[in-house]
């Protein structure tokens, strides 16, 4: 059972999906750290000092003036602007694995066209369906 285990593991499949979560995990702090630290300022710059993570509406009637005041006194609160920030984080992640797959995809070698199939075509069978029922007596 143990080499069975062994099998399993070494194979392929297993490592390049070990491999994939490990890097799937360090590239979603790298894009966190993109949209916290960059893009969320530019925007809220944009849009006059708006900070997304400070976006909620509280729903216990206690008024906390920060997302942070609300989490620490536990009042619940409709978290939209962290939802704002999802979003973005989501679409950031979504282009740039677009963009990986869109250059992999490039460097990837061109695999060669399948050689033209021999044999009748679809117009020659076509037409011998055509003869035979003409040659059909009519009953």
């Amino acid at each position: 059972m143990i080499n069975e285990f062994k099998t399993f593991i070494m194979k392929g499949n297993v490592m390049d999906l070990a491999v994939g979560i490990i890097i799937g995990a360090a590239f979603t702090a790298i894009v966190s750290s993109l949209v916290g630290d960059l893009i969320n300022p530019i925007i809220g710059l944009i849009l006059g000092g708006v900070n997304f993570s400070d976006m909620f509406i509280d729903l216990s009637g206690t008024n906390p003036p920060t997302m942070a005041a609300a989490k620490e006194s536990g009042a619940a609160v409709f978290a939209y602007g962290a939802f704002i920030t999802a979003v973005i984080n989501f679409l950031i992640i979504a282009f740039v694995v677009f963009l990986l797959v869109k250059s992999m995809n490039r460097l990837m070698p061109k695999k060669p066209e399948a050689p033209p199939v021999l044999g009748p075509t679809e117009l020659d069978v076509l037409k011998e369906i055509l003869v035979a029922v003409k040659s059909r007596p009519l009953v």
